[in-house]
């Protein structure tokens, strides 16, 4: 652990009452959100038919992380443990609206933009508290295990949506989800304590000038800098979960090939994150920008694939060699300043969801011209090309710092 080059175990992090207790309310909120998620996705489709409408429905569960940086300065203005609470309360708010069975579609999207905007300032004070409970490499391993958590959400929460969502209706799973938030704001309540604003000055100035200090903080540290590239480089190889239904079926006839190449990636991340959490933090560091970059390798290679097993073990690879984002968001707020932590954390948080929306974008444009295999060799080696200068970068601000000393913005 910190100051003896030990890695920290999980039992080590989850002694920690308060990591309990954001580790759950985290677990639930998020498989509430998949449930909703599959939920949105059959009820927007069974009442229009809509291919087109569907997949907008998704993408705005992405576009709000564009707006993100102007909210996330509330985990700095006010008490984070607050801020989560009451956006889990809203989010619980919105979401029963939305299951109301009267409730008219078009007023649906306006509502899914909302509760998706708030989950921004709560994903900032979730970060920069997590720094505050967690010191030194329990950091490291704490961001693995919601990791892990979240690849377990995903795989776990669009099973039991598809069931619930037929058991219950979607306006009934989509009641479940606006539970999840109730019970994760409870959870928050009573397993975390209170603890002042970070920075209660910056209320006198606005938000606007708040993302824009927290930006030019982060791009004026070239440590900072460094790491938030690494960071939004994600949506790379997360493109490969958008065109696995279509990539699946070029190479087999079998209608749940798509499922498999989908289950691959997050059960690839899961063990990696398991791994990479078992070696020392400074061979940690040493890996995550040569991981990220690699995580684009066997995308490349599935341009001349066409086994339904291989592909499966090729995508499972780029999941592993992405859980280098366990490190590199811990790395981020360990080295951002604690009182502006939640602006720059939810700057660095929005850009890695933003970038996920855009790839998969992107990711489709390419595939209607270079076919779905083609794609993912296009994004493949774009991560490969970008994980190689961004290694170099890194090698060069770690240097500096032998050579210098550690950065002030980042103390």
């Amino acid at each position: 652990m910190e100051g003896t080059g030990r890695a920290a175990r999980y039992r080590d992090v989850f002694a920690n009452g308060e990591f309990r207790a954001l580790w759950l309310a985290e677990l639930v909120s998020s498989a509430g959100d998949q449930v909703a998620r599959v939920a949105l996705s059959v009820l927007v489709y069974v009442r229009t038919q809509s291919a087109a409408l569907t997949a907008f429905t998704f993408a705005l569960t992405f576009l709000p992380a564009l707006l993100g940086p102007l909210l996330a300065g509330l985990a700095d203005r006010y008490p984070r443990r607050e801020v989560m609470i009451v956006c889990d309360l809203s989010r619980g708010a919105v979401m029963t609206v939305m299951a109301l069975p009267f409730v008219p579609l078009w007023a649906m999207f306006p509502l899914i933009f909302v509760a998706q905007l708030l989950s921004s300032p709560s994903n900032a004070a979730r970060g920069a508290l997590l720094a505050d409970v967690l010191a030194g490499d329990m950091l490291t391993v704490g961001q693995g295990l919601r990791q892990i958590v979240g690849q377990i959400a995903q795989v776990g929460g669009f099973a039991v949506g598809g069931f619930l969502t037929t058991l219950l209706t979607p306006y009934g799973s989509l009641a479940v989800n606006a539970a999840s938030f109730f019970v994760s704001a409870a959870v928050l309540f009573v397993g975390v304590r209170h603890r002042p604003a970070a920075n209660s000055d910056a209320k006198s100035i606005s938000l606007l000038e708040s993302t824009r200090r927290g930006a030019r903080l982060v791009f004026a540290d070239r440590q900072l800098r460094t790491l938030i590239w690494i960071i939004w480089m994600i949506g790379l190889p997360v493109t490969a979960d958008g065109l696995a239904v279509p990539f699946a079926s070029r190479i087999s006839a079998d209608p749940t090939a798509g499922s498999w190449l989908l289950a691959a990636s997050p059960v690839g991340a899961i063990i990696g994150a398991f791994l990479i959490t078992k070696l020392q933090p400074a061979v940690r560091l040493k890996l995550m920008a040569p991981l990220a970059g690699l995580s684009g390798l066997p995308l490349v290679l599935c341009v001349w694939q066409s086994n339904l097993i291989v592909a499966c073990v090729l995508f499972a690879l780029s999941g592993a060699a992405a859980s280098y984002m366990v490190v590199a968001p811990a790395t981020f707020i360990q080295r951002s300043p604690q009182a502006t932590r939640g602006q720059v954390v939810g700057l660095m948080t929005s850009g890695y969801i933003a970038s996920q929306g855009v790839c998969l974008a992107l990711g489709g444009v390419v595939a209607d011209r270079l076919g779905p295999g083609g794609a993912l060799g296009v994004a493949g080696a774009v991560a490969l090309v970008l994980g190689a200068v961004l290694t170099v970068a890194w090698q060069r601000v770690n240097l500096a710092e032998v050579s210098h000393g550690p950065a002030g913005t980042a103390a």
